[in-house]
């Protein structure tokens, strides 16, 4: 279970290239158990698994992994394919370059390359070739050239800045999650930034590991949740799942080896709170419950610390716009 869920936000803009295309999105959504009235909500949210099949289904309709963003469409078995190409170089720097060069081979594609400078490297996007209104396909190549990096070492490229070209969008909040650490808009350029370190180290990966890596990617790598080192990382992981035994904030800070005093700034400075955390958690796990039918509503009420059902249902309809039983009957729909 991965029960990071994805806002609506993306589902909708994921939508938006596939209805350029001329795609009528109602039977995919029925497909997948998201009920329009979900994407009406701004608050609403999906499963990981849900996105992930959504994202596959768009491919394979379209027959473009860029999803009708594009100017001209990219097969599928493209980023297969490229992988395939790249992971028998012998470094992190030569397979980027190599990656980059494959899709510089394709006319009209948003084109990256890599610029190492002294101790820092930077993976820069120029995504003008693309239509692409709400940046998803912009943030969607980010998030899995970085996550595919990453895996391809073995450890997780720890990013120093994410940098975007365009304003700070409404659901900034969001970015915790696919760009952890610093994020800067309205920036020269659209690029990350991260240690040159990285790009000397060697590739941990090979044929028998690509398959596996490739079934569901990277389409998997969107809906992934960054298991970065971030202080709202750390703490959900300590959190848990059993939402009435969760420790306290100065039984996390001991674990932590830090002040309450000291978790409250840290939490403040990437943009939320304790509270907020557990809420979060709250939400996601009982989206992750209400999509299958093993508990009553009761039941999840119990399960996630509430002492009524009515108080569960008051902040499901906070966090989602949506009752419980309204979001467990769309999706049964």
């Amino acid at each position: 279970m991965r029960e990071r869920t994805i806002a609506s936000h993306f589902v909708r803009a994921a939508l938006q290239g596939a209805a350029r295309r001329g795609l009528d999105s109602r039977p995919l959504l029925a497909e997948l158990n998201i009920h329009p009235e979900l994407l009406d909500e701004p608050r609403a949210r999906v499963t990981p698994e849900q996105f992930t099949c959504l994202v596959q289904r768009i491919w394979e309709l379209l027959d473009d992994e860029y999803m009708g963003f594009g100017r001209q469409p990219s097969k599928r078995g493209t980023f297969a394919m490229m992988c395939h190409s790249i992971i028998h170089c012998p470094t992190l720097e030569k397979a980027l370059q190599r990656g980059t060069l494959f899709y510089a081979l394709f006319p009209d594609a948003p084109l990256l390359h890599l610029e190492r400078d002294g101790e820092q490297a930077r993976l820069v996007l120029d995504a003008s070739p693309l239509w692409d209104p709400d940046h998803f396909l912009t943030e969607s190549l980010l998030v899995i050239w970085h996550r595919l990096g990453s895996w391809l070492i073995g450890q997780r490229i720890r990013l120093l800045e994410s940098s975007f070209r365009y304003p700070e969008p409404p659901h900034a909040g969001e970015y915790d999650l696919l760009f952890p650490g610093p994020r800067r808009f309205e920036a020269p350029h659209t690029c990350l930034r991260f240690q040159a370190r990285y790009l000397d180290m060697p590739l941990l990966q090979d044929e028998r590991t690509l398959k596996r890596f490739l079934q569901n990617s990277p389409a998997d790598l969107l809906a992934r949740p960054d298991s970065g080192d971030s202080l709202t990382s750390q703490i959900r992981r300590l959190l848990g799942r059993d939402c009435r035994h969760w420790p306290d904030l100065e039984q996390i800070a001991r674990q932590l080896h830090a002040s309450p005093q000291t978790l409250r700034r840290r939490l403040r400075e990437e943009g939320t709170s304790f509270q907020e955390l557990k809420d979060q958690l709250r939400r996601d796990l009982a989206i992750y419950h209400l999509g299958r039918d093993a508990l009553s509503i009761q039941a999840i009420a119990e399960q996630l610390g509430f002492s009524e059902a009515s108080a569960f249902h008051r902040a499901f309809k906070k966090w989602t716009g949506l009752t419980p039983g309204a979001y467990r009957a769309h999706r049964a729909e």
